[in-house]
């Protein structure tokens, strides 16, 4: 947008320039109309550019994760290894409060792997085992 408006300007003052040195025959009404139609072209390009910019649609784009990363970190604890039965099957996972609990490292775990499940005894929140083996993490023995 910056780059028209100066491009504009730019415009604007060649024409004066070509004005200045335009013999006497040029009245008023024709400089004036010049002007506005310059002014017109500029309001309408304005206008379409702007339209253009707020159609853009935004995208996220997410990448896939890393394979596998080795971790050198302790073992996940397994009594935070728990399995929620939901709509769509079973699910295991390592619950959130748990691991703040016996682990203490949970800021390090991937943020791709965190879980929302809803089960009969309400929303729980957690990392899903699968996606933390396939980064690297294991489970302590019991």
């Amino acid at each position: 947008m910056h780059r028209r408006f100066i491009a504009t300007v730019v415009a604007t003052a060649i024409l004066f320039t070509g004005f200045a040195t335009a013999p006497a025959q040029a009245n008023q009404e024709d400089v004036g109309r010049a002007l506005a139609a310059l002014l017109g072209i500029a309001i309408v390009g304005a206008a379409i550019q702007d339209s253009k910019n707020q159609n853009r649609v935004k995208v996220r784009v997410f990448s896939k994760p890393k394979k596998k990363v080795h971790v050198q970190a302790r073992p996940l604890p397994s009594k935070c290894l728990h399995s929620f039965e939901t709509d769509r099957g079973t699910v295991q996972m390592f619950g959130l409060r748990c691991l703040d609990r016996k682990y203490g490292f949970t800021h390090r775990l991937p943020k791709h792997c965190e879980r929302f499940v809803r089960t009969d005894r309400g929303p729980h929140f957690g990392f899903g085992a699968r996606c933390l083996r396939k980064q690297g993490y294991k489970s302590a023995r019991r």
